[in-house]
């Protein structure tokens, strides 16, 4: 058995780990650790995560999907070009 160790963590990062964990779970179809999540998060590291691997993971109504375009939408009517 490999030696163990004790890190301490604060609710709200145990929260996240165990959310993380549970998606793998359903992504893996088999129990996943906490152990295992954190490997999974330790190994995404310098693989060159692009912002576009995200692509299709937020979940979002139509009804935030309206209120984000038109906060947008009023931002534009606001923005000036500034004179160099």
């Amino acid at each position: 058995m490999p030696e163990t160790k004790t890190v301490k963590i604060s609710k709200e990062t145990y929260a996240k780990l165990s959310e993380i964990a549970g998606e793998l779970q359903m992504r893996l179809k088999r129990p996943v650790s906490l152990d295992e999540a954190m490997k999974y998060l330790i190994s995404l590291r310098g693989k060159g995560v692009r912002i576009t691997d995200l692509a299709g993971s937020w979940d979002i109504s139509d009804r935030e999907l309206a209120e984000i375009k038109a906060s947008l939408k009023e931002a534009w009517k606001r923005w000036k070009l500034t004179e160099s």
